[in-house]
């Protein structure tokens, strides 16, 4: 089960909005094929492991993290080609949650006479795809925010100067995860600010959709993000904002989302009719604050660097929630610390009633 995640995770950041599925193929103690669903409208993991095993496939065990599908979609079931290949046990990390599935694939097989095995190494399979069980669970995307601090609590000098607060490692390591990532939402001063990329700098081949959320409309006509042809940019702002800026952005690739009321709820509502699982939220600490009150963050990843900054009007990573009393504050659970050449991550949930 654990080689089906490592082969899950070769596709994280291109399956949206189907989950991350690996599978393995055994017989006689033997791997005899692997395979994994590498993007939306491909066939699933199980066809690519039976495939890769042939013929030998019949009379041996099928490993998948995620329960096999029961229904046609942009692909036919996985439990038919199971059965087809007269596989004698599949071992599945979880139930699917995906209503369509539900248990319907479990049962297929077994009818069929297969013998299926439920819930193994759960705990790992669900938290590999937690975007995707809370999309399917809440009907909105996974939220992370991303945030680097000084060790005073600090994401920028009193100057606002921020480049750069962690070291390359942690740095490396944001990369990585936006390329898990099918969106990066930003505020309008980070635009101004930073003159941010959002890109995975060619750690991989995928970049994410960017996300700037800016009421008024007042960015630099000449920024970064308006590079479409590097990864694609979409604008939330509000109606009657900016309209010469708008054309110009337009006219150079970046999609614009007007609404009456510019919060982030609606930005991740959109998002989620887009079919996004997995955002994460780079934004300062005006737009956090704003995003964890509207219940749009699930998870929180903090970068501490060894530093002193100082400053009483320095930036923090999270504004203001109007909570007065310590008691009141929100408590990470599930937390993970970890560290990262010089600096610390500290990795938790805001919820994980979905996990």
């Amino acid at each position: 089960m654990q080689r089906c995640l490592e082969l899950a995770q070769r596709a994280a950041g291109k399956t949206t909005s189907n989950p991350l599925v690996g599978s393995v193929v055994v017989k006689n103690g033997k791997i005899i094929g692997e395979g994994f669903h590498p993007e939306a409208g491909q066939p699933h993991a199980e066809v690519f492991a039976l495939r890769d095993a042939g013929e030998n496939a019949q009379g041996a065990t099928v490993y998948v993290n995620l329960e096999p599908c029961n229904h046609y979609g942009r692909t036919p079931p996985c439990s038919e080609a199971l059965i087809k290949a007269k596989v004698a046990k599949v071992v599945t990390g979880m139930v699917d949650p995906d209503p369509r599935v539900a248990g319907g694939g479990i049962e297929k097989l077994k009818k069929a006479g297969i013998e299926v095995l439920v819930g193994v190494e759960e705990q790992a399979c669900r938290r590999v795809n937690e975007a995707f069980i809370h999309r399917i669970t809440k009907k909105q995307p996974f939220g992370i925010l991303k945030y680097a601090m000084t060790l005073d609590g600090k994401i920028a000098a009193t100057g606002g100067h921020s480049a750069w607060v962690t070291g390359k490692s942690s740095r490396n390591l944001v990369h990585q995860l936006r390329s898990t990532c099918d969106a990066v939402i930003i505020g309008g001063n980070t635009v101004r600010k930073d003159n941010p990329n959002l890109t995975t700098h060619n750690v991989t081949e995928h970049n994410p959709l960017r996300v700037v959320m800016s009421r008024g409309l007042d960015l630099p006509r000449e920024c970064n993000l308006w590079h479409t042809d590097i990864a694609p940019t979409l604008i939330f702002t509000e109606n009657n904002s900016n309209a010469f800026l708008q054309q110009e952005l337009i006219d150079k690739g970046v999609e614009i989302i007007t609404v009456a009321a510019l919060t982030p709820k609606i930005v991740m509502e959109y998002l989620y009719q887009k079919e996004l699982s997995k955002v994460l939220w780079e934004c300062g600490g005006t737009l956090a604050a704003k995003a964890i009150a509207d219940g749009t963050i699930q998870k929180v990843m903090a970068f501490i660097a060894p530093k002193i900054i100082g400053g009483t009007s320095a930036a923090s990573p999270v504004g203001n929630l109007n909570l007065t009393k310590m008691t009141d504050a929100l408590q990470l659970k599930e937390i993970e610390v970890k560290a990262i050449a010089s600096d610390i991550l500290i990795e938790g949930y805001l919820s994980i009633d979905n996990r």
